[in-house]
């Protein structure tokens, strides 16, 4: 990469944004050019508190070289199309697009005009997730469950639980998991703030998703069944468990016999860091470098597509379980 520093900006400005705005103030490979919201306190705010500028669209788009769109999903599409009509590499915050469709178009803008678009599916970079990918390609898988789950949030929240937690474990799933996905089918309650989704691999795996609102315990969690063993990742503690059987035996002590058959628990060792840091440094190593981002956009419209059939088969269960007639073309 360049030792010159990639001038950054940020397209939204709240809760999620401004992390980004923290994190390309912080790292070497980006120095923060400006950001820019809707809400021009809020940019100000954000602006002097890392000493940079806040500034309109355009004059944005016409200073920077990598930038990060962290608006509503509605108008993901539109801030990614103008980063790339402007020549400006973009990370955009999950779920990619609101259709799929937007997503299809994006692509083929950017790779007419050479622009590097990733998506932003963080837990890709936590180094947890890291650490297990290093070695998941020598198990032989049978089955992976994953649970996103906590209490309702004081913010609004305009994506489905689905779309805002679930699509988390969706893209993560993909990932680790070989061969084609064939089946997808989910159930919702609580007003779409609960959701549970099965999924089926052409390779015979199955994978169990669980997302909640409504949950009184933050837990984020993925577990991997093997033939040989059974591996545990917790996303908040960046913890990767690994749990094997010992040979059974028998033992005999003071005339009596003795079952044991113990569970072995490795503890693999994960280098803990800020996976937000790790997603930028990513982002501006391949923006920099013409590479191939860690998440591409291609990734991101295929987790789309997937957390959308099962955002809708959520809904389509939980309208039918209330007695409301529901089309099958449905959403």
């Amino acid at each position: 990469m360049s030792e010159t520093p990639l001038r950054a900006g940020v397209i939204g400005v709240g809760s999620m944004g401004q992390n980004h705005a923290r994190v390309y103030d912080e790292i070497r490979p980006t120095t923060l050019a400006g950001v820019f919201d809707v809400d021009d306190e809020q940019a100000a705010s954000i602006a002097r508190e890392h000493e940079t500028t806040a500034m309109g669209l355009e004059e944005l788009l016409e200073t920077v070289d990598v930038a990060t769109v962290a608006v509503p999903t509605e108008y993901h599409y539109d801030m990614a199309r103008q980063c790339i009509e402007h020549g400006v590499d973009v990370l955009v915050e999950k779920p990619f697009v609101a259709e799929p469709a937007e997503g299809e178009e994006l692509i083929e803008l950017a790779e007419r005009a050479g622009v590097t678009v990733q998506v932003g599916h963080i837990e890709r970079f936590n180094p947890a997730v890291i650490t297990l990918r290093e070695f998941v390609d020598d198990l032989d898988v049978i089955s992976v469950s994953a649970e996103r789950l906590g209490p309702p949030l004081e913010r609004e929240i305009d994506d489905s639980v689905v779309m805002d937690l679930m699509i988390h474990d969706i893209d993560i799933v993909l990932d680790l998991i070989d061969g084609e996905l064939t089946t997808v089918n989910a159930v919702g309650t609580d007003e779409g703030r609960y959701a549970s989704a099965n999924l089926s691999f052409d390779s015979g795996v199955v994978g169990h998703l669980t997302a909640s609102r409504v949950t009184q315990e933050k837990v984020r969690g993925l577990t991997i069944s093997a033939r040989d063993c059974r591996v545990k990742v917790d996303y908040i503690d960046q913890t990767v468990e690994v749990h094997r059987a010992s040979t059974p035996e028998y033992l005999r002590e003071g005339g009596n016999v003795h079952y044991r058959h113990e569970n072995l628990v490795e503890r693999v060792t994960v280098d803990r860091r800020e996976p937000l840091k790790e997603e930028l440094r990513a982002f501006a190593d391949a923006a920099a470098n013409g590479t191939e981002p860690v998440v591409t956009a291609e990734d991101g419209l295929q987790v789309l597509e997937t957390t959308t059939a099962i955002e809708q088969d959520a809904t389509r269960s939980r309208l039918e379980r209330a007695g409301v007639p529901v089309n099958a073309g449905s959403d």
